[in-house]
């Protein structure tokens, strides 16, 4: 099956110096850029709306994520700390400090009352938004190297690390499983049906495994990813995996044959280092240095 050809929509100059990260947010209304100038932008992207700008953190800001109802977002940077933030009135809520080095990575629960964060030290921290406890609640320190990325559903964490290892934790049970992928992951993300991984790899290829069984289901290549952290999505339908890369295109594949269905350009030889895909529409984001591009069909702008 294939896709609609894809277009850009909006390009949005984020004067932020390097887009570290770019996310949508739940519902794909709006979304937050981190930037190497140590601030994090809202926007509406559709509209090409910039809505406020976060400062508070002493360095580099690496990701961040939206919460449920999209009234706080938590962020994280190279300054080793982890903050929640009022998405309204623009002010750090809380600050966790406990990292002894850079955090690359945060996302929230399915509730946001947990706040998840890996980092260059090797492990991964569970912050407790809610309460005013400064200490993460729980230290995982299974991974050998740096936490590259994390992901979380309703009752499983999934973290990809630099020790070529991709951990599963299952919350009910208490339970950890570890796969050794055999090449750094950069980055790792979950179909929407739950039933897959999709690993982005050093070597220049994109990984699919099975949940439940550990089974390599298909390998999609064609993208070069040199030593970048390229990020890698799967499309709303589940349908297309989709990833970035150092030559400035993004690539779509399709999950069962995994023949590359599309070639997105954002930037010539300019590495296309983060993206983020709408949760229920055919949208994409995609950021190069410092612009974000928006990209959909023409026909959804009608």
């Amino acid at each position: 099956m294939s896709e609609p050809e894809l277009s850009t929509l909006v390009t949005i100059k984020c004067k932020q110096q390097n887009i570290r990260a770019v996310r949508f947010n739940v519902d794909g209304s709006y979304c937050l850029t981190c930037g190497a100038d140590k601030k994090i932008k809202l926007w509406n992207p559709h509209k090409q709306l910039h809505l406020k700008t976060y400062g508070g953190h002493a360095n580099e800001v690496l990701d961040a994520a939206g919460a449920c109802d999209s009234s706080h977002f938590v962020s994280c940077s190279s300054d080793k700390s982890v903050i929640l933030w009022d998405v309204t009135t623009g002010q750090p809520i809380r600050r966790y400090r406990g990292h002894a080095s850079t955090v690359t990575c945060v996302k929230f629960n399915e509730e946001s009352t947990m706040a998840v964060s890996g980092s260059v030290d090797n492990t991964v921290a569970f912050w407790d938004t809610l309460s005013r406890r400064q200490e993460p609640v729980q230290v995982l320190k299974d991974a050998k190297d740096t936490i590259t990325a994390v992901q979380v559903t309703n009752h499983e964490i999934l973290t990809c690390s630099v020790d070529c290892h991709m951990r599963l934790y299952d919350i009910r049970v208490g339970k950890m499983t570890s796969d050794y992928i055999g090449q750094i992951v950069t980055f790792g993300s979950i179909t929407h049906d739950g039933q897959c991984f999709v690993l982005s790899c050093a070597d220049s290829t994109v990984k699919l495994f099975d949940k439940e069984s550990g089974e390599l289901l298909n390998t999609f290549s064609g993208h070069e990813s040199k030593d970048l952290l390229l990020e890698n999505a799967v499309n709303e339908k589940d349908s297309h995996i989709i990833s970035g890369s150092a030559n400035g295109e993004v690539l779509y594949w399709d999950l069962i044959s995994s023949n590359c269905t599309q070639k997105l350009v954002h930037c010539k030889q300019k590495p296309v280092v983060s993206l983020s895909q709408h949760p229920t529409e055919n949208y994409l984001l995609t950021a190069c240095e410092d612009e974000v591009k928006l990209w959909g069909t023409k026909a959804m702008e009608e």
